[in-house]
């Protein structure tokens, strides 16, 4: 039910994702290490532990980190956590990122995240006597170094091959991550796939052309800035010089965004113009309705349509961006339900919709249509 909610806004086509395999994905290793929460608090300290970009707020509240904090006074065992090493010799916080930040909140800042007061146990009587109501200035000397020497077990992973790229992450990351909800594909390439092109998608997403567009409201399972992915690797000459074949859309966005091309200056400008001018262009011409179907009385329906979105923002880049083509469109809205009515768009925009054929085809439908020209 929590899906159909979010997903309300988004028409849904048959391109639902299944699960793939690549031998390079597990070609990995893995590893047991007792680590202290005073190492952990310099690596945090020193940007050498890197917490997923998914995770910005501390969620625990005061209770539950006071029990924490005890728990490791008392000497009790905890849980371990999950990381993994980076292409740069970094480690990601895979899981265990709030148990780690209680104990630096507590020991380095002296201040509780959630409320920005002094990190103080709770007062109440669930917390031992001897550290009730008490920040870690105020616990004696043996206390203190307590929870700075107390180690907890780290399960370290690392992908030996290819060493270019992180690809691995994404399925370590899928599988293990234990936060509590099942993460949608893009949360988890936000996570792991850190760099200048996973900032330039938040961005964009701001892009008050693209609200329009597309929603008012930040869709808070990252389906939008799936979208704009979308936007930029199915434009990618990878698919566009092929005639057939079929794509697992999850790992052709994960490659994409792993590329360490696809973070370089000179393409994060190229694609921040081509996005701007294309939604700019696409709102000025065609209205609110863009990306959305039409019924069989000929009105625009309410959801935005995946495919529909892709095939006509890049005809729309192609023809503006890359053929650099002054187009002054007329009868804008008379092309585009003449375009949404043609029998081979519909086919191409509701079955097989991850056919390479398929993709290529509705860009190219798009093109011809709308602008007279043939994606090529």
């Amino acid at each position: 039910m929590e899906d159909d909610l979010e997903l309300s806004n988004i028409e849904q086509v048959d391109s639902i994702e299944q699960d793939y395999a690549n031998d390079d994905l597990f070609n990995i290793t893995s590893w047991g290490a007792d680590m202290s929460f005073r190492e952990l608090i310099s690596m945090y300290d020193d940007d050498e532990l890197l917490k997923p970009e998914l995770q910005r707020k501390y969620v625990w509240e005061k209770a539950e980190a006071s029990r924490f904090i005890e728990s490791i006074l008392l000497g009790l065992p905890i849980p371990s956590i999950f990381l993994a090493n980076t292409p740069e010799g970094n480690k990601l916080i895979i899981d265990g990122y709030q148990r780690i930040m209680t104990v630096y909140d507590y020991v380095k800042k002296g201040v509780f995240s959630k409320d920005n007061k002094t990190f103080k146990l709770t007062n109440n009587e669930k917390i031992n006597q001897r550290w009730r109501g008490k920040a870690f200035n105020e616990l004696n000397e043996f206390d203190q170094k307590k929870i700075r020497q107390t180690t907890i077990h780290a399960i370290i992973f690392e992908q030996k091959h290819p060493k270019e790229s992180d690809s691995s992450l994404f399925q370590i990351f899928e599988r293990i991550n234990t936060s509590g909800k099942i993460l949608k594909p893009q949360e988890i390439r936000n996570c792991v796939y850190q760099g200048n092109l996973n900032s330039l998608l938040f961005t964009l997403n701001k892009n008050e052309f693209w609200r329009d567009l597309f929603g008012q409201n930040e869709d808070a399972r990252m389906n939008d800035l799936e979208f704009i992915l979308r936007f930029f690797a199915l434009s990618d000459n990878e698919i566009k010089s092929k005639s057939d074949g079929q794509i697992s859309l999850k790992l052709f966005l994960n490659n994409f965004m792993g590329k360490k091309q696809n973070n370089s200056k000179s393409f994060i400008e190229n694609k921040r113009k081509e996005f701007q001018t294309t939604m700019e262009f696409v709102f000025e011409n065609f209205g609110v309705n863009a990306f959305k179907n039409i019924n069989s009385e000929n009105s625009y329906l309410t959801r935005f349509h995946p495919t529909i979105f892709d095939s006509i923002s890049i005809a729309t880049n192609f023809v503006i961006n890359i053929k650099n083509l002054k187009i002054k469109l007329e009868n804008a809205e008379i092309k585009h339900k003449e375009l949404l009515s043609n029998t081979e768009y519909k086919v191409y925009t509701s079955s097989r919709t991850t056919n390479i054929e398929h993709i290529n085809g509705r860009i190219n439908l798009a093109c011809r249509i709308l602008y007279g020209v043939n994606y090529e």
